[in-house]
């Protein structure tokens, strides 16, 4: 095709409608004042979106506009182009033509980038459009750091050789030889936060060193390494917490915080030995990439209404409820932003703190000292707070004193391992807290699971099988005989996976007059009853088959939630 041609943005927009004289004209000023790019001022200020700049472009050269949301991208060519000039130049090889190759730039009226693209590939450039912010996640995808986390875990392999590390040396100066190391995990980290990991497993085998990552709830393998590295890995990482790196017979447990791509992620950090080694587990924070906003963590628009109203109440205890990893402190923590303000104090104790937010008092944990939640609870009642989120009701003790506070004014939020909403005061009971204390107290109860979402770049229909259309029938009115059910087929986008995110099902159970008068009853399956029926079949169950109906998730996921709740 021929060399493109420089157009002028604003014009075009205008000449097609999707920019009034009047807005380019604000835009132009904009400009002149921060410096920003054009296109980026016209999406920022509202104006237009990023498709609308993309298709109007793609009209006026005549090129092809290509969504890479629902693009299958073939990595292999995708890396016919080194990913610097990926970066640089926003642009993306999308198919080899053979004489030619189809890339897509998010500005292809960029002559300079056409050239070097032309020159770096060796081939006729064909031309097409893609957003800025696409192609960025398309190229954080792609471009995976597996080759150079193997790479760098066989140089390592070379410069320790067959010696033994000393353990005395590498304390007094860490920096010591250990340049692999730190190369190493560097890109294990940026490869973890690429691909949205929330943990990564190192962990000892026999004859290799297995890294894992998990993703979605999912563990995935990332890569595997000869067995020498695992102790100067653990041992890296263990300086970087903090931790007593003498000690390898106990379980340690530490935080660090780094920068990865510019954004601060928290790391907590758990060892423990096993019988090939030291087995490490990080969680990864990420401390600039989250929404905390009841309605941005797919809790239902009506349920989200009545659980805004419970926590504005002034007193009372609201516990959240699931198996660890379900996002029970994200809702917590999305709670308690929405109730953050100048007019109200609020405390947190955790362990660990997860997430940092301003204007909160936040206490960690920590039992070497005696600083237990039981401890901590009872000074921050003395600091007069209105709002207090303790990170989990541990035992009689802490859930007791967590009780009488919301009896005395403050509102208490905090978590609790149960299997689903109703069986949680209950289990406040079983573990010795006196039954006028929970029907006075408790206010609600919010059940919740996470189910992984369909990726919707490879959704397609497909047909139940004969167990899942069983098991819909459990729940009925919810689907017939012509409701299309979806699935993810794999492809880029999702590595194969078919899912791609996840987000929350939810139950929530409110203590109204009837259910506190079952709890003071001395039979559990009455009160179990009374619950249920309080809840009028709103289940964790039932919103996961709506995610299916809705083809936000699949049989299979819905079917997961429920075997957890049999279980």
């Amino acid at each position: 095709m021929a060399r493109p041609e420089k157009i002028r943005l604003g014009e075009i927009l205008v000449q097609q409608r999707l920019l009034s004289e009047e807005q380019l004209g604000l835009a132009l000023t904009d400009q002149k004042r921060s410096g920003r790019k054009l296109g980026r001022v016209f999406v920022e200020n509202g104006f237009v979106t990023e498709e609308q700049i993309s298709g109007a472009i793609a009209r006026q050269l005549d090129i092809p506009y290509i969504n890479l949301k629902f693009y299958n991208t073939n990595p292999a060519v995708v890396r016919l182009l080194p990913e610097t000039q990926a970066r640089r130049f926003r642009a993306l090889v999308l198919e080899d033509r053979r004489t030619s190759l189809l890339v897509g730039m998010s500005d292809p009226t960029d002559l300079f980038a056409y050239d070097e693209i032309a020159r770096q590939v060796k081939k006729a450039v064909e031309l097409a459009v893609v957003t800025e912010t696409e192609v960025l996640q398309a190229i954080d995808r792609i471009y995976r750091r597996t080759d150079e986390i193997t790479d760098f875990a066989r140089e390592l392999e070379q410069d320790l050789g067959d010696s033994v590390v000393d353990f005395g040396a590498l304390a007094a100066n860490p920096g010591l030889e250990e340049a692999p190391i730190v190369k190493l995990l560097q890109s294990v980290f940026d490869d973890a936060t690429q691909v949205r990991a929330s943990d990564i497993h190192i962990e000892p085998q026999e004859t290799r060193l297995q890294i894992r990552f998990r993703i979605d709830g999912v563990l995935h393998l990332q890569t595997e390494a000869d067995i020498k590295i695992a102790t100067s890995l653990a041992l890296r990482l263990k300086l970087m917490a903090d931790l007593d790196i003498s000690e390898k017979r106990l379980p340690q447990d530490g935080r660090f915080a780094m920068k990865v791509k510019q954004q601060r992620v928290d790391v907590r950090i758990s060892t423990m030995p096993t019988q090939y080694g030291e087995s490490v587990v990080m969680r990864l924070l990420n401390q600039g990439g989250t929404t905390l906003r009841l309605d941005a963590i797919g809790m239902p628009a009506r349920l989200v209404e009545r659980f805004r109203a419970i926590v504005g109440r002034p007193n009372g205890l609201v516990l959240v409820t699931g198996p660890t990893g379900s996002g029970k402190t994200t809702t917590l923590y999305s709670a308690l932003s929405e109730l953050n303000s100048v007019e109200k104090k609020l405390i947190t104790v955790e362990d660990p703190v997860e997430y940092r937010l301003p204007g909160i008092n936040q206490v960690q944990v920590n039992d070497k000292i005696e600083l237990s939640f039981a401890r901590v609870l009872r000074s921050a009642l003395r600091q007069d707070p209105d709002i207090v989120l303790v990170g989990e009701m541990r035992d009689q003790e802490t859930a007791q004193i967590g009780l009488r506070a919301a009896m005395t004014g403050h509102l208490v939020l905090s978590t609790l391992h149960t299997n689903d909403a109703a069986s949680t005061p209950l289990r406040l009971m079983d573990m010795g807290v006196p039954r006028y204390m929970v029907g006075s107290s408790l206010q609600a109860v919010l059940a919740q699971r996470l189910v992984r979402v369909i990726c919707e770049s490879c959704s397609e229909p497909y047909s139940p099988s004969p167990t899942e259309r069983l098991w819909l029938c459990a729940e009925p009115g919810e689907s017939g005989p012509d409701t299309a059910f979806f699935h993810g087929k794999g492809c880029s986008h999702c590595n194969g996976m078919g899912y791609r995110g996840r987000t929350g099902v939810y139950e929530l159970l409110e203590m109204t007059a009837t259910v506190v008068d079952a709890a003071n009853h001395h039979d559990p399956a009455h009160f179990l009853r009374a619950a249920r029926t309080e809840m009028a079949g709103e289940t964790l169950r039932r919103h996961a088959v709506q995610l299916a109906v809705q083809g936000r998730t699949t049989v299979a996921e819905a079917m997961r939630i429920s075997h957890q709740l049999e279980d």
